[in-house]
């Protein structure tokens, strides 16, 4: 079998762009997959279109020969970018040889170690909501930061039977003052914590937008809150803080969603300085190299908690890692399968509460269709673009 060509097709769902990687085969076997960056995919197409002039002709079933070639053939080491461009191709090729073996994708690493993948979702995104009585919730939780809201939607996610509940500092349409919005988020995580008891588990992203100093004051404000996880107390070009942050806080720490590759998570697992990695299966040369990301956790009993802001073979790609690693954590659904572009991507797996099933079909268990892509054509989207109140930029 070889490779005759590498495309990518570009859909746009509401919230956000999927970047779908179509590896095709002299034999009728085209694999799919998922590339990251989504906002930036322009570049992620054009580091493919340079990459796939050598790939042409080459054995789809090398995959870990062909991973190093990309990562290394550019003289420079791959980035974000060419981490995003790599995972696509990597993906297809596990779905390739997946599809090839009549096997699904967990069995050709080394089988399934679970019946099921626990997961959580962000409340703004649950299936079957009922928009006109949440959406004032959300704003009110979400913009405002208030408190009774955050606690009124922990007992829907509750009653919806989900097992953790994540918020993050609240945001407002320009302005994000980082002091004035954790005060808020440690009074709605107490709220939230006193109307439903140790019912869920609590969780934090605090997106990499807070400084070490008032990041540790957070972490040490909810200390007694139990938390399951505070994700991304700091920028991620600054690991070496973590060291800081450790030091002096006790919750579980989680980070990892923008580090490109192995060598960025190395550090941190060998000083155990967090307790669970959050690898970007689409930003991190995918299937590959997040593999080996988990066994390094692994020796030092550091969890995997998967980053999936993406698309339905994002979600597939992270769901049959979790499947096939056994110190997986629960598992981050954005957009569930059947939800996002369900005319575009038929997935052999779904969400049942907090539950992801086993998918059974060979390779990563989605099937693309390209014609209904069409209806769906990819944008040029930006994230929100926030500043302080003096006019100075931070992160979103």
């Amino acid at each position: 079998m070889k490779i005759t060509e590498i495309r990518t097709v570009v859909v746009q769902n509401p919230g956000r762009t999927f970047v779908n990687v179509l590896v095709e085969t002299d034999e009728g076997i085209t694999g799919l997959g998922e590339a990251g960056l989504q906002r930036r995919w322009k570049a992620i197409d054009g580091a493919i279109q340079h990459i796939k002039k050598w790939m042409i002709g080459e054995d789809p079933f090398r995959i870990e020969h062909l991973w190093q070639k990309m990562f290394r053939g550019g003289f420079y080491p791959g980035d974000r970018l060419i981490g995003s461009a790599i995972a696509g191709i990597d993906l297809a090729l596990w779905d390739i040889k997946g599809k090839a073996l009549g096997l699904p994708v967990y069995e050709l690493m080394g089988g399934r170690c679970r019946d099921h993948v626990e997961c959580f979702l962000q409340p703004g995104y649950l299936p079957g909501r009922k928009e006109d009585a949440q959406d004032d919730l959300l704003r009110n939780a979400a913009v405002k930061g208030d408190a009774k809201a955050a606690a009124d939607l922990s007992e829907i996610c509750l009653s919806a039977g989900h097992r953790f509940f994540r918020l993050g500092p609240n945001l407002d349409e320009e302005f994000f003052e980082p002091r004035k919005a954790i005060r808020a988020l440690v009074a709605q995580l107490r709220a939230v914590r006193g109307r439903i008891g140790d019912q869920m588990e609590l969780m934090v992203d605090l997106h990499g937008r807070i400084d070490p100093p008032d990041s540790i004051w957070f972490c040490q404000q909810v200390e007694e809150l139990g938390l399951y996880a505070v994700e991304d107390p700091i920028r991620a070009e600054y690991p070496q803080g973590y060291r800081k942050v450790r030091q002096q806080t006790r919750v579980p720490i989680a980070a990892g969603e923008q580090w490109a590759h192995k060598w960025e998570f190395a550090p941190v697992i060998e000083e155990e300085l967090v307790d669970f990695v959050r690898i970007d299966i689409c930003i991190a040369g995918g299937l590959t190299e997040a593999k080996k990301i988990a066994a390094m956790a692994e020796t030092h009993h550091i969890r995997t908690l998967p980053h999936n802001p993406l698309g339905p073979v994002c979600t597939a790609a992270s769901l049959h890692l979790d499947i096939a690693c056994s110190n997986s954590g629960p598992q981050e659904v954005l957009f569930p399968p059947a939800v996002a572009l369900p005319d575009v991507y038929h997935c052999d797996f779904k969400l049942e509460g907090h539950k992801m099933t086993i998918p059974t079909a060979p390779g990563l268990g989605v099937e693309f269709d390209e014609e209904a892509a069409k209806k769906h054509p990819g944008d040029m989207t930006e994230p929100p673009h926030y500043k302080r109140s003096d006019g100075s930029f931070t992160n979103y």
